[in-house]
């Protein structure tokens, strides 16, 4: 059995809340765990002590105080499991990010009893976030900002609830797995040479570059480009070097390949297809995209740019893993 196997088979007898069929989680009595604070360990070694020395000094002042306090201690056992217990945490959204961007996990925190609930926390690997109070009845929005640090499909990873409420002297926690993750696109690339064929149809509204009659945009500078369609005004503003079309008799359909890339590192090419996807976009010009595996027809707007951002993202992943 490997390492990643034995891990894989501990984890099922882990105690941990696990999602439901609304995909959200809620803590049961069976999925917390309990154990003493330092000061709740330091408090048991000062009763011992306590109960040591009314034993023999015979003090019944000694065990009144002695058997109070660990009242006390024993009470607050129950109220700090309590404070977990029957919470609930639901999913909402994650939008889509660039590889190195920040994605921003939406949850709500559901306190459905009659109790409130008191310095609630969630951590996420080793990092807490703030305290929470959460009146009975309510819920409370939670946004976990975690950075994506590769393109494909990102989980949010495992959230653990803690709480030490009321004393400090117990901290109880759970593990709850919530099903919610985003697809991260490719980090653009800066710059590259754009890995465009380029076909023509006839059509009555212009070819946006080959005829020399009406502007009807602007498109990325490729070399052979005369230096008078340059667009000098958008160079000056630095929005790049683009190249002004004017309308003619055909119509330019544009196609982004993946085998025109002379780049031979698989995340480079996504990249610098990623960085053109996003130019064609803002200078509102329909392309296609071909990648191994995939042909995707000429279109625009944001339905057709996602679509190819989703292929990129996916690429080279397994179904198993998606």
């Amino acid at each position: 059995m490997t390492r990643s196997s034995l891990y894989r088979w501990l984890r099922q007898f882990r105690r941990q809340a696990r999602p439901d069929t609304q995909g959200g989680v809620t803590v049961k009595a069976r999925s917390i765990y309990i154990l003493p604070t330092k000061q709740g360990l330091l408090l048991a070694v000062v009763l011992l002590a306590m109960l040591i020395g009314s034993i023999n000094y015979g003090s019944n002042l000694g065990h009144l105080a002695t058997f109070l306090l660990g009242g006390i201690w024993i009470t607050s056992i129950l109220h700090t499991w309590r404070n977990l217990l029957g919470l609930r945490l639901q999913p909402h959204h994650v939008d889509s990010v660039f590889a190195g961007e920040s994605a921003d996990f939406c949850l709500s925190l559901i306190n459905p009893s009659n109790l409130d609930r008191f310095a609630i926390t969630l951590k996420q690997k080793k990092n807490f976030g703030d305290s929470l109070d959460i009146p009975n009845n309510e819920q409370l929005p939670i946004h976990l900002p975690l950075v994506s640090k590769k393109r494909g499909l990102f989980k949010l990873p495992q959230i653990t609830l803690h709480t030490t409420y009321p004393l400090g002297l117990f901290h109880a926690w759970t593990y709850a797995e919530i099903d919610l993750g985003c697809l991260v696109y490719p980090k653009p690339a800066e710059r590259g040479e754009p890995p465009v064929t380029e076909s023509y149809t006839k059509s009555s509204s212009g070819d946006r570059g080959v005829g020399s009659d009406d502007f009807v945009g602007l498109r990325t500078f490729r070399t052979g480009d005369s230096p008078k369609q340059i667009d000098w005004k958008a160079y000056a503003r630095q929005q790049g070097l683009l190249s002004k079309q004017f309308g003619g008799d055909r119509h330019l359909e544009i196609t982004l390949d993946w085998d025109l890339i002379p780049e031979q590192e698989p995340e480079r090419r996504l990249s610098l297809l990623c960085r053109f996807i996003l130019q064609q976009e803002e200078l509102r010009h329909a392309y296609a995209m071909k990648i191994p595996g995939l042909s995707i027809a000429s279109g625009l707007g944001s339905g057709h740019m996602q679509k190819c951002l989703s292929a990129l993202a996916r690429y080279g992943i397994a179904d198993a893993d998606r």
